[in-house]
Order: structure tokens, then C-alpha cells, then sequence
């Protein structure tokens, strides 16, 4: 199950739930009880790590038919 960061802005803690994606852009409760959150960008999101995964792949040798050299 994802979990989503969010940020109190009464007390400014930051905090964690666990919930379906399907409720993701529900509103969570602060930990100490305070009900004015928002929901944070992933780190992921933010620093677009998917690009950078690509990036930093070995090239070649990729063990198939893509990147591995077999296709003429």
C-alpha cells in the first residue's frame, strides 16, 4: 500500500499515512489532531529519479534483444 507524506500547517510536522491509491487525495488528519495538512511531492516525483535510473543503466549487454546487440 502507498503511503503519502503530508505537513501540518498548524504545528509544521511532517508525517506518514498508509492508504489506497484510490484515496490519495484525501484529506489526512495531523497526528495531534490539527486538520489543516497538505499532501507533499514525493521525493521521486521531485528529483525525477525515473530519468536518472535510465540514465546510470549499463549500457549494452542489457540481456535482450534491446540493448544486448542481438537485433541486426
Amino acid at each position: 500500500m502507498p503511503r503519502y507524506e503530508y505537513r501540518c500547517r498548524e504545528c509544521g510536522s511532517d508525517f506518514e499515512v498508509s492508504r489506497p491509491m484510490s484515496e490519495a487525495s484525501a484529506p489526512a488528519d495531523c497526528p495531534e489532531g490539527h486538520q489543516g495538512t497538505v499532501k507533499l511531492l514525493s521525493t521521486v516525483a521531485v528529483s525525477g529519479a525515473a530519468g536518472s535510473a535510465a540514465s546510470s543503466a549499463p549500457a549494452g549487454g542489457g540481456g535482450g534483444c534491446c540493448g544486448g546487440g542481438c537485433c541486426g
